[in-house]
């Protein structure tokens, strides 16, 4: 099942019934966690054993990591020294079970492929062809194994381990987040457990507007520009440079409103149930430089990064030029992580190189009174603003098309590339039935909208009623279920 589906209504609508009906907290935790066995066994129940044991892994542990020294040895500081060394091989193994975990599911075809190519060997190509065909990796492996390495790394860091395996359990595989998120750390989730109370009316409908939300940006906005993304990156070799071009944009939103309206139902879902799940965007089509983009794109992958890795290899505190490597081998990371495939990796580069332009122009900036007030400026900001989401659209085209031919050839034929004759035919007129021009209309209207709702929410600080917002959300889903393209696209971050 899915989000978008009157099947996963009903589920959660059950979910809800049943765990409200019962007062005792562990009794909820295992109707929690039976009702996230059942979702995920909808979509892939053979790989239910795995994440349980992978969840039973990751806490036994946890709970190893956190055992106090043995102070009965006499000598106190080799206890220390001793303890300090047993949790860090501990650390080491947890993080190491979970990158293999993700080696084996994910990067074993492209490795396999990539040396074969390198040292011309048919047979790793062919293993790796194979490989990819019939080895099919789990749904959210990448988020439930950062979760993992994130709570060891928390206990070793001081946090106290989870004590109780239902407890643990139902946080790892909670249904809301468990296929794309937003990454969330046990701690938090453990308070929520504890001083939990059933949501007032307000959190109720605010539960369910965040659900009619998710629904209008993935089923009405999201799918209907999936149909243009498909059919103009599918027909490369007939689209002309404006088609490319109007299809690079329609995906950046495309792929915005997918993945923000599958966290907006996560948060809503979860809220119904008394959770708060953490906010993964802050509008990061409005941000005026790289670096602020990511501090609002997926933002709890962003904080994972720079928590986990960026922190631990020195941040910024190691010099400007420390500062700039960093930066590339995080972005190289973050590129690995969505996906194996070289496209991926040149996305996640050209990310770097754009923080490593962005740290640079700061530091000089910082030491010319001048330019620092021109960027300042409204035109300063206005031109902020266009060079920040030109760069991010345009390397949205390796994101789209990790195959480095495709991607290339879209990059070679953005400009001053005829199309095909029969391209608008066929794309334009009969498949979506508009002209380009009112595409491009319909977009920027989209632009608009979002806009509008930005200047709402953060300027003038305007926020919708309760009652207004149950109001709305019958119509929400209505449209929904009237203009969603008939059987919808799937979500985009399920591949990651």
């Amino acid at each position: 099942m899915t989000f978008i589906s009157i099947t996963y209504g009903l589920f959660l609508l059950s979910v809800i019934g049943i765990y409200w009906s019962v007062q005792q907290s562990w009794l909820r935790l295992w109707a929690l966690l039976a009702a996230s066995i059942v979702f995920y066994s909808s979509l892939q129940v053979q790989y239910i054993p795995l994440l349980l044991a992978g969840t039973w892994v990751t806490f036994q542990l946890g709970q190893a990591i956190a055992l106090p020294p043995d102070w009965r040895i006499d000598d106190w500081q080799f206890a220390q020294q001793d303890w300090n060394r047993r949790r860090l091989r501990l650390l080491w193994l947890g993080i190491g079970v979970n990158v293999l975990l993700l080696l084996g599911f994910k990067y074993v075809p492209f490795l396999l492929s990539t040396i074969g190519t390198l040292i011309g060997n048919a047979a790793l190509q062919d293993n790796a062809v194979w490989t990819r065909s019939n080895l099919i990796a789990p749904l959210g492996l990448s988020f439930f194994c950062f979760e993992c390495i994130a709570y060891l790394v928390d206990v070793y860091r001081g946090a106290p381990a989870a004590h109780q395996f239902l407890q643990f359990s139902a946080y790892k595989l909670f249904f809301a987040k468990l296929i794309s998120g937003p990454i969330t750390r046990y701690h938090p989730i453990a308070t929520q457990v504890e001083t939990q109370t059933f949501p007032g009316i307000d959190r109720l409908a605010e539960g369910l507007w965040l659900i009619a939300c998710g629904a209008v940006k993935k089923g009405l906005l999201a799918d209907n520009l999936g149909i243009l993304v498909d059919l103009s990156f599918q027909n490369l070799q007939r689209a002309g440079s404006g088609d490319l071009w109007l299809a690079t944009g329609a995906y950046g939103l495309q792929l915005y409103l997918d993945f923000s309206g599958y966290v907006d139902m996560a948060r809503g879902s979860a809220v119904l149930l008394g959770f708060d799940l953490p906010q993964n965007f802050d509008f990061p089509y409005f941000s005026t430089s790289i670096a602020d983009f990511w501090r609002r794109w997926h933002i709890t992958l962003g904080d994972w990064l720079r928590n986990y890795l960026y922190f631990p290899l020195g941040g910024s505190r190691r010099g400007l030029l420390r500062t700039c490597v960093n930066l590339m081998i995080i972005m190289a990371i973050a590129g690995i992580w969505h996906g194996a495939a070289w496209g991926f990796i040149v996305w996640g580069l050209l990310h770097g190189v754009a923080l490593v332009v962005h740290r640079l122009t700061e530091a000089l900036s910082s030491q010319v009174a001048w330019l620092k007030r021109a960027w300042q400026s409204l035109p300063g900001v206005v031109i902020a603003w266009f060079l920040t989401q030109s760069m991010v659209f345009t390397t949205w085209i390796f994101f789209r098309l990790p195959d480095l031919k495709d991607s290339w050839l879209v990059i070679q034929h953005l400009w001053g590339h005829p199309a095909d004759a029969q391209f608008a035919q066929k794309v334009y007129l009969e498949a979506i039935g508009l002209a380009p021009f009112q595409i491009a209309l319909l977009l920027w209207a989209l632009v608009v909208l979002m806009g509008v709702v930005y200047t709402c929410d953060r300027v003038l600080k305007l926020q919708l009623n309760w009652p207004v917002k149950l109001m709305l959300v019958p119509a929400c889903l209505f449209l929904v279920w009237i203009l969603a393209p008939q059987g919808g696209l799937p979500y985009i971050y399920f591949d990651f």
